[in-house]
């Protein structure tokens, strides 16, 4: 099956910025903390940095690592660099220093540009750890293909140069040189269950989807899209950056999502649309600022479960709020539901596969393909697809079929109609005797009681049944809940399979684990309640 991408859309990052300074030179791309660009000032900005980078030795297909938060420096850079057919490798900053020299010495990455702080991160000290060098000169043995450390900061050891130097340094600018099927990115995966991947995304592949899904989002010129997604993710790349980019609207965004911040925000640059994750739309609509803010939402897209979803469109006035399913080796959105259909469609998690994009759904034991509304597999196929993981061809195979199938390791249906529904992670399905439950289902359920502001679900060993469930739950201000009631109350709402055994009240996540895009991260999440649950047999004497 084929299928044209670039019929619909620019497919290489100068193209887009073209067409986005002659159709919208007026209209803002970028609201940073460091800055304000409109899309005539981005393709200027952009062509300086580009100078920059060929003036520092960068050349087509060199990989240079981001260390940066969500700024006007990381979105230069980055299309800075795909321009110049060079590739991004985004360094995740909440990262330590052994798994920022894996990213750097993985993706031998030549130069790197980096804060010297971030919030709370120190980055001068931890590179002093991992590359010593950077107090004498480079390249340290320790990294020894990185030639350069550029820092945006004033901490500059001896063995760096400013963010200011370079930009100085700028000689001619050699011009776009890159296309369609070059790589633009590498991203690398959360690596919770084995060593990260550096996933190989190209123009086309980020391009095309950056633009159908900030179609089916409802993206129009000139409307204005908070997202505080990491730029080190592709959902800050792909789904904040380049759909902004692709659909002529203007991305707003903040360092980190803070939501009292982020209503602010929305208020106050007249937002229309907003992008986040279960998490962040929970705490938008549960934080006490909510009321006194005037918010312009029209949509956006949040990956959560229906209860949210719901919520989020009656209560923030986000009528045409969509949801959507992908991940990073797609690039990453491989369906979504579309701003135009009725409420129930849209928040209802069914899905329309990305247009010319193939989906099957597979019982992974036997490789057929299941029926209609029967649970297998998602295997996808088509331009989103990645190239394949840098530098490691096995995993490459183990992943993608030599007929171009990419096993995602998600579990969903589809209906007769051809909609998608996303269940689970498959590794993150709790197999309860011969059933297995998806934790996402038993969220949505448990965020319909009034006393709960926001619950995770995570599955912990049983003797006798493998696995059970197991819920941490933050109440709503004022409400009180102890795990009898909510486990009594629970059996009244779901199947007995379903229903969490072990159920803790919790002030928060950020101690247990919450990534930098404000995601719980469920493998900590899951370490933390076989802790609990080893502490109280040890008090019983189990």
């Amino acid at each position: 099956m084929t299928f044209d991408v670039e019929g619909l859309c620019p497919v290489t990052v100068q193209a887009s910025l073209w067409r986005a300074a002659a159709l919208a030179p007026d209209v803002e791309a970028l609201v940073a903390p460091d800055g304000r660009l409109t899309f005539a000032m981005l393709l200027t900005e952009v062509g300086k940095v580009r100078a920059a980078l060929a003036a520092a030795g960068v050349k087509r297909g060199d990989h240079v690592g981001l260390c940066l938060g969500n700024s006007v420096a990381f979105e230069t850079l980055f299309l800075a660099l795909g321009s110049l057919g060079a590739v991004a490798v985004p360094v995740n900053t909440r990262l330590k220093a052994d798994e920022i020299a894996y990213v750097l010495r993985q993706s031998r990455v030549t130069t790197l540009f980096t804060a010297d702080t971030l919030l709370n991160a120190d980055f001068i000290a931890i590179l002093r750890q991992i590359a010593p060098g950077i107090d004498s000169v480079l390249p340290d043995q320790a990294l020894p293909a990185l030639g350069e450390i550029i820092v945006n900061g004033s901490n500059i050891p001896a063995g760096c140069r400013s963010w200011f130097d370079f930009l100085n340094a700028a000689a001619d600018d050699p011009g776009p040189a890159a296309e369609a099927d070059d790589t633009l990115l590498i991203q690398f995966t959360s690596g919770t269950t084995a060593l990260p991947k550096g996933v190989m995304l190209t123009h086309r592949n980020m391009l095309g989807n950056g633009f159908v899904s900030g179609q089916r989002i409802g993206l129009r010129t000139a409307d204005r899209f908070h997202s505080s997604r990491p730029f080190f993710h592709v959902a800050g790349t792909t789904l904040s950056i380049l759909a902004c980019l692709q659909n002529l609207a203007t991305l707003v965004t903040m360092t980190r999502f803070e939501a009292g911040e982020a209503l602010r925000l929305l208020e106050a640059e007249r937002c229309t649309h907003f992008s986040g994750n279960d998490t962040m739309a929970l705490m938008l609509l549960n934080h006490p600022d909510r009321s006194k803010r005037e918010l312009s939402l029209r949509g956006g897209w949040v990956a959560g479960s229906q209860t949210v979803l719901g919520r989020f469109a009656r209560e923030l006035g986000a009528r045409e709020v969509v949801s959507g399913y992908g991940l990073s080796e797609a690039s990453p959105n491989i369906a979504q539901s579309c701003w135009w259909e009725p409420e129930t469609v849209r928040t209802g998690g069914l899905m329309l596969p990305q247009p010319g994009l193939e989906i099957r759904i597979v019982d992974a034991a036997s490789g057929k393909d299941c029926g209609p509304g029967e649970i297998g597999e998602i295997r996808v196929r088509g331009w989103t697809v990645m190239k394949g993981y840098f530098d490691m061809a096995e995993k490459t195979a183990e992943t993608m079929s030599p007929d171009g199938w990419l096993l995602t390791g998600d579990l969903g249906r589809m209906n007769e109609e051809g909609r998608l529904e996303f269940v689970g992670r498959l590794k993150n399905i709790v197999r309860v005797g011969g059933e297995n439950v998806s934790p996402e289902e038993v969220e949505d359920r448990l965020h319909q009681h009034p006393a709960i502001k926001q619950a995770q679900v995570v599955g912990v060993p049983d003797q006798r049944l493998t696995e059970v469930c197991a819920a941490f739950v933050i109440l709503n201000e004022g409400c009180a809940l102890d795990a009898d009631s909510l486990i009594a109350w629970a059996q009244q709402h779901m199947a007995g399979f379903k229903v969490p055994r072990y159920v803790w009240i919790v002030d928060d996540f950020e101690m247990i684990g919450m990534t930098a895009s404000s995601k719980v991260q469920k493998s900590h999440l899951a370490a933390h309640a076989r802790k609990l649950l080893g502490s109280v047999a040890e008090a019983s004497g189990g």
